[in-house]
Protein backbone atom coordinates (compact mmCIF):
# COMPACT_ATOMS: atom_id res chain seq x y z
CA UNK A 1 0.00 0.00 0.00
CA UNK A 2 1.64 3.45 -0.92
CA UNK A 3 2.04 6.64 1.56
CA UNK A 4 -1.00 8.45 -0.16
CA UNK A 5 -3.22 5.37 0.57
CA UNK A 6 -1.85 4.54 4.16
CA UNK A 7 -2.50 8.21 5.26
CA UNK A 8 -6.04 8.31 3.89
CA UNK A 9 -6.31 5.01 5.93
CA UNK A 10 -4.97 5.80 8.77
CA UNK A 11 -7.75 5.54 11.34
CA UNK A 12 -8.43 1.94 10.24
CA UNK A 13 -4.53 0.74 10.20
CA UNK A 14 -3.89 2.47 13.79
CA UNK A 15 -5.23 -1.11 15.25
CA UNK A 16 -3.46 -3.13 13.28
CA UNK A 17 -0.29 -0.88 14.03
CA UNK A 18 -1.17 -1.02 17.77
CA UNK A 19 -1.15 -4.72 17.65
CA UNK A 20 2.59 -5.24 15.80
CA UNK A 21 4.47 -2.35 17.89
CA UNK A 22 2.27 -2.27 21.18
CA UNK A 23 5.15 -0.11 22.71
CA UNK A 24 3.92 2.87 20.39
CA UNK A 25 1.40 5.49 22.33
CA UNK A 26 -1.96 6.61 20.98
CA UNK A 27 0.43 10.10 20.99
CA UNK A 28 2.73 8.55 18.97
CA UNK A 29 -0.09 7.06 16.38
CA UNK A 30 -1.70 10.32 16.37
CA UNK A 31 1.53 12.70 15.37
CA UNK A 32 1.82 10.23 12.74
CA UNK A 33 -1.03 10.60 10.79
CA UNK A 34 0.59 8.11 8.45
CA UNK A 35 3.96 8.68 7.87
CA UNK A 36 6.13 6.12 7.95
CA UNK A 37 9.64 7.30 7.97
CA UNK A 38 7.64 8.84 12.12
CA UNK A 39 6.70 5.60 12.34
CA UNK A 40 9.79 4.14 11.87
CA UNK A 41 11.62 6.54 14.25
CA UNK A 42 9.35 6.00 17.10
CA UNK A 43 9.67 1.88 16.56
CA UNK A 44 13.65 2.08 16.55
CA UNK A 45 13.11 4.71 19.68
CA UNK A 46 11.12 2.09 21.18
CA UNK A 47 12.32 -0.74 20.85
CA UNK A 48 16.16 -0.22 20.63
CA UNK A 49 16.60 -1.55 17.14
CA UNK A 50 18.53 -0.07 14.21
CA UNK A 51 16.82 2.49 11.85
CA UNK A 52 17.19 0.53 8.81
CA UNK A 53 15.67 -2.44 10.73
CA UNK A 54 12.51 -0.59 11.98
CA UNK A 55 12.24 1.05 8.31
CA UNK A 56 12.19 -2.73 6.93
CA UNK A 57 9.93 -3.56 9.43
CA UNK A 58 7.29 -0.75 8.39
CA UNK A 59 7.78 -1.40 4.83
CA UNK A 60 6.84 -5.22 5.25
CA UNK A 61 3.64 -4.26 7.52
CA UNK A 62 2.77 -1.80 4.33
CA UNK A 63 3.14 -3.97 1.49
CA UNK A 64 1.28 -6.78 4.19
CA UNK A 65 -1.47 -4.07 4.62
Amino acid sequence: MNEDKIKGQWKQIVGKVKEKWGKLTDDDLKVAEGNSDYVAGKIQERYGIAKDEAKKQVEDFNRDL
